[in-house]
């Protein structure tokens, strides 16, 4: 083993990657690492990691890691050439959005997005017909296409916030495209759906599936337990629950609480960031995997350093200008 190889395996070590390594494994994954954090250093790229990555993808080749809308703040400022994308496709059109002069690209032609997918800018355009003058506020879960037919875009971080403000000035405003999260967010701002704020239908395949009823079982078995759960998911669980929010609000109430034991119900990457970012606390399991966000994995972000050319992120210059001004209206909104 050269010495390279064996200061990337106490690298791994010391965040706490041998963790989740079967035996032997750690050394697989240190080999892919090692290579990678090379090649992107002579591709001159950063590499975005989502929190529903896998931690050997967050950890181990992350240059900038979080939720979607710190991705998308940490995008605008970076000054990398390339842009490699560890997420789903929507967010590496928002960093190519944000971004027209670098070339970004997708590890995976499966990273889609099933609440992306739910909702045309047609759709959109018709809501506008059905409803005159009401401001399109849009979750940033969306194409391209979507974001340019909205007024302002949001992320589970600052809806709330940013609804809030809209309501200031506009009685009625239009949310797309997950229904589950602007029911929860209208009964936050106490308002009536399809009065005060008109939704869409769509739902993320991970969050819609959640069952409540299992949280008071795993509030019998675990006493002090704390449950925390995405904006995505049903009203009716977010209603047996201790804590709404984006990823980053929940990993930010973790690290302030000292609960007993916690149950994140959410995608399951998240879950295994959490364990590896603060093992002293106990996390109960109850969670779903995306099928998009696993479809990234080290040898497919290997693959794209040797040969970037078919996953590359392009977005139409008339539809990237006016998505950009629908998402620099959430970053003045959200400051």
């Amino acid at each position: 083993m050269d010495g390279a190889l064996e200061e990337e395996i106490k690298r791994l070590t010391a965040l706490g990657l041998h963790r989740r390594c079967a035996e032997g494994a750690l050394e697989q994954v240190a080999a892919r690492t090692l290579e990678i954090n090379r090649l992107k250093k002579a591709r001159k790229a950063v590499i975005c990691a989502h929190v529903y990555q896998t931690p050997d993808i967050i950890l181990g080749v992350g240059d900038l890691v979080g939720d979607s809308y710190k991705l998308a703040d940490d995008c605008r400022k970076t000054q990398a050439e390339v842009i490699i994308f560890c997420g789903v496709h929507f967010m590496a059109e928002t960093a190519k959005i944000l971004n027209p002069s670098k070339k970004v690209y997708v590890p995976s032609k499966n990273a889609g997005c099933s609440l992306s997918e739910a909702i045309t800018g047609e759709d959109v355009r018709k809501l506008k017909a059905e409803h005159p003058g009401l401001p399109v506020v849009t979750y940033i879960n969306t194409s391209a296409e979507v974001k340019a037919e909205s007024d302002c875009i949001v992320t589970s971080a600052n809806a709330e916030k940013i609804l809030r403000k809209m309501y200031e000035g506009h009685e009625k405003v239009i949310f797309v495209p997950d229904r589950f999260m602007g029911a929860n967010l209208a009964k936050a701002l106490g308002k009536t759906p399809g009065k005060d704020i008109i939704l869409w239908k769509g739902t993320c395949i991970v969050h819609e599936h959640f069952n409540p009823e299992l949280i008071k079982v795993y509030r019998q078995r675990y006493p002090g337990l704390s449950v925390l759960a995405h904006a995505e998911c049903p009203s009716e669980l977010i209603a047996a629950v201790d804590f709404m929010g984006g990823t980053g609000d929940m990993m930010r109430y973790v690290e302030s609480t000292n609960a007993a034991a916690y149950l994140l119900v959410t995608e399951c990457g998240f879950g295994e960031l959490a364990k590896l970012k603060f093992p002293q606390k106990n996390f109960i399991a109850m969670c779903r995997l995306c099928p998009y966000m696993k479809s990234i994995t080290l040898d497919s972000v290997l693959a794209l350093l040797k040969d970037p050319h078919p996953e590359e992120v392009t977005v139409p210059a008339a539809i990237a200008a006016r998505a950009k001004r629908s998402i620099d209206k959430m970053f003045e909104l959200a400051a």
